[in-house]
């Protein structure tokens, strides 16, 4: 299997009768191939900004970082998991972008007690019944963005709500998340094939179920198709159209004009007022010739973290930076990130609309904050 390395530091020089100075070694798995690659080169992006950033240590330990492309594949992704903790022993595993893919990984990596944060996927069965103390997410709960959503609907007084997302565990988590406060008519809930790209026979069906609204997760090329489609077919004049984690710096530069206008809710955002953000976007602008989207910045963050955690612990040792990571206080591209009793993050949900920049580019805004310090909806069943 083809791997993805990068050497963020060397260990420092020996001298006669000295050892090498103590490396950490994360494994960050990602989606670098295929058509999700677009997700993955960002992430990549974004963790060596961070290790430029941090000058290439961790909590002042020389690190190394180790690549591995899951090929959005779960039976890739426990082989990957296996060799990062067997044969490069790592210190932590991170990254993940498919919910499917860390569903089938948790176990391996928390049960050989391996640090195990996630730059992005966070299914609920592991934020309730089936958390681990060795698991860390420093994105969100699958259900907590677009639970913002179906609060902002219903605030909005739309009537009625046509519900896409494609059919896994994040899919399912989407949805749920909105009903929990969307209380309207649902005129349908249709699951798609995850990575499809045609969308014509939905469109159709959409079209004659006469929705007010309809409500959208189509992640990465997905939702570049979707809305693109949805364009070409002048759905706009049927049903408005909302969207989580598909109107973003990934399908943006793909989009340009046909996003602007298109509302969705997000715990992070380009504008964010932060001195970590606005260092982190300036300069992944100028490295990378576009906006970062908040797959870069939650990877990023993970950086951040894992530099956060050993620093403040003096060690690498799993059990102390967890206890540091649980804590909360965490430095990010959000501001100091809190984190639940099952150590995920509490924290705003915004409405964000695409937008045009100062220079004619197109990006997010923040329009309004629907959730302040938002906590997700398992935590109570998490009992470590």
């Amino acid at each position: 299997m083809k791997r993805f390395i990068t050497v963020c530091a060397i260990s420092a020089a020996m001298t006669a009768g000295t050892a090498f100075a103590e490396t950490v070694k994360v494994g960050y798995m990602t989606t670098l191939s295929g058509g999700a690659g677009i997700i993955g080169k960002q992430m990549q992006n974004a963790v060596n900004l961070a290790m430029e950033h941090k000058g290439g240590k961790l909590g002042g330990m020389d690190a190394e970082i180790i690549f591995a492309d899951d090929q959005r594949k779960p039976d890739v992704a426990k082989q990957l998991a296996n060799r990062l903790m067997k044969s490069d022993r790592v210190d932590v595993v991170a990254g993940v972008i498919w919910s499917n893919l860390l569903m089938a990984i948790h176990k391996p990596v928390t049960r050989n007690g391996t640090l195990l944060i996630s730059s992005n996927a966070g299914p609920s069965p592991i934020a309730g019944a089936q958390c681990n103390k060795n698991f860390i997410s420093m994105s969100w709960q699958n259900d907590q963005t677009p639970e913002g959503m179906g609060k902002h609907m219903q605030d909005a007084g739309i009537k009625s709500v046509y519900l896409m997302a494609p059919n896994y565990q994040a899919g399912k988590d989407m949805l749920a998340g909105f009903k929990r406060y969307y209380k309207g008519s649902i005129k349908g809930e249709v699951y798609t094939k995850l990575g499809q790209s045609d969308f014509q026979a939905e469109l159709s069906a959409l079209r004659a179920a006469g929705a007010q609204a309809t409500m959208i997760f189509q992640p990465g090329g997905m939702g570049i198709n979707f809305v693109k489609q949805w364009k070409q077919a002048g759905m706009d004049s049927v049903s408005k159209l909302y969207t989580v984690f598909s109107v973003d710096g990934v399908s943006l530069p793909a989009l340009k004009d046909a996003a602007i206008g298109i509302l969705g809710t997000q715990t992070w955002s380009p504008d964010l007022d932060n001195a970590i953000n606005k260092k982190f976007v300036g300069d992944y602008k100028a490295k990378f010739g576009a906006y970062p989207s908040f797959y870069a910045a939650q990877a990023y963050d993970t950086i951040l973290a894992i530099d956060h955690a050993i620093a403040k612990s003096g060690s690498k040792d799993t059990a102390k930076m967890r206890s540091i990571l649980a804590a909360g206080n965490i430095p990010t591209t959000r501001g100091n990130l809190k984190m639940n009793t099952n150590q995920f993050p509490i924290q705003n949900i915004y409405l964000r609309e695409a937008v045009k920049d100062a220079d004619g580019v197109v990006t997010t805004r923040v329009t309004g904050t629907v959730f302040t310090d938002h906590a997700d909806s398992y935590a109570s069943q998490c009992k470590f």
